[in-house]
């Protein structure tokens, strides 16, 4: 606010932003099946969240590190071991890298004091 740049007309222009990002993907996205239903992107959601959360929460190079550390293991899951096996491996390293650096990979440890 001090600079002249109005929070509130940022904070809007960025949600609609994302929003049409969302809904320009889920265009793409239906257009390759013949049924649609309203769970069809619950897998992707999730996948998603754990691409954040395996980066770190708040870091946006943590996201797309996340992102790309979901992908290279999912194609790799599928292509030499099951295919049935690719999300519950994904989910699986998201529980080991949790355990080990609960921030994520490129997360910060913020302590707080009372």
């Amino acid at each position: 606010q001090l600079m002249g740049i109005n929070i509130n007309t940022t904070i809007s222009f960025t949600f609609a932003i994302g929003s049409a990002l969302a809904a320009v993907a889920a265009v793409l996205y239906c257009s390759s099946y013949s049924q649609i239903n309203p769970m069809m992107g619950s897998m992707l959601g999730l996948k998603a969240f754990v691409a954040a959360v395996l980066g770190g929460i708040g870091s946006i190079p943590g996201a797309v590190l996340g992102g790309f550390v979901i992908g290279i293991v999912e194609s790799f899951t599928k292509a030499y071991i099951s295919s049935t096996l690719a999300d519950a491996i994904v989910f699986g390293i998201l529980i080991v890298v949790l355990l080990i650096k609960p921030a994520g990979i490129l997360g910060k440890n913020t302590h707080e004091k009372v």
